[in-house]
């Protein structure tokens, strides 16, 4: 009964959402030419996944999603760990870490395109760099911000540095290390769909949007968009449940 009722409290949100949609779309409080009702939208999206359409360019788009991600990944965790291991070494880059942390993703699409070309490549490696610099920072930071009453403890107890780094420091950023998964794998779907959209893209989630939108078809144009929302969400609770199996004594 109470995971019903946790069911219920999720479910209220989407439902308001489907009621004001399906009222502005009924009472014309917005023009049927900019936004078609939720009924009809959710029908062509019921129909594109069936047909197998919009699958084949989720599939696209979370491919390319999930290579770049594993590529920041792979990179961002280990330099994290280490810089964050390190505040003196911190310093020192922390500058270029939030300089290019806070540049706008789009700013560096050129030279993306002038190194890799209009192909996958490029694509794939603007959202691994992206990816890769949110991760460094939110590693490094759970790193430099691990409780210091434990490894006190783990000092008095004898550890040495080598137990204490792997035993305590990394243990106690993995919280915030997923933070920083979660933020990366929703930046890298951002960034691979604004790609797809404006850079040579023939397939899909981004591509299909636009497309769309040029063909002026309303229905598909916010079923996709739908679509790449749910993507977005999902891997979000892909990660808050991989996270509470493996750092389950988070908080305690």
């Amino acid at each position: 009964m109470q995971r019903l009722g946790h069911i219920g409290h999720a479910l209220i949100g989407p439902l308001c959402m489907f009621v004001i949609w399906w009222w502005a779309a009924e009472a014309d409080l917005v023009s049927d030419k900019l936004l078609p009702g939720p009924i009809e939208t959710f029908g062509s999206l019921g129909h594109s996944l069936l047909s197998g359409d919009m699958l084949r360019d989720a599939g696209y788009t979370m491919y390319r999603t999930g290579y770049g991600f594993v590529i920041a990944m792979i990179l961002g965790v280990p330099i994290g760990v280490v810089l964050g291991s390190s505040q003196k070494l911190y310093r020192s880059v922390e500058f270029l870490v939030d300089f290019f942390r806070s540049t706008p993703v789009t700013a560096v699409f050129p030279l993306f395109l002038l190194i890799f070309g209009i192909g996958d490549i490029a694509k794939i490696s603007v959202a691994a760099f992206a990816a890769w610099l949110v991760i460094l920072f939110n590693v490094a930071y759970g790193v430099m911000n691990a409780r210091q009453t434990r490894i006190m403890a783990a000092k008095v107890m004898g550890a040495s540095s080598g137990r204490i780094f792997f035993d305590v420091m990394f243990f106690e950023s993995l919280t915030q290390t997923f933070v920083g998964l979660r933020m990366g794998v929703s930046i890298a779907l951002v960034v691979i769909i604004v790609a797809e959209m404006f850079i040579g893209s023939m397939d899909g989630m981004g591509h299909r949007i636009i497309d769309a939108q040029q063909i002026y078809d309303l229905e598909d144009m916010y079923a996709s968009i739908l679509m790449t929302g749910a993507m977005g969400y999902g891997f979000n609770l892909f990660f808050l449940g991989l996270e509470r199996w493996l750092v389950h004594w988070s908080g305690r």
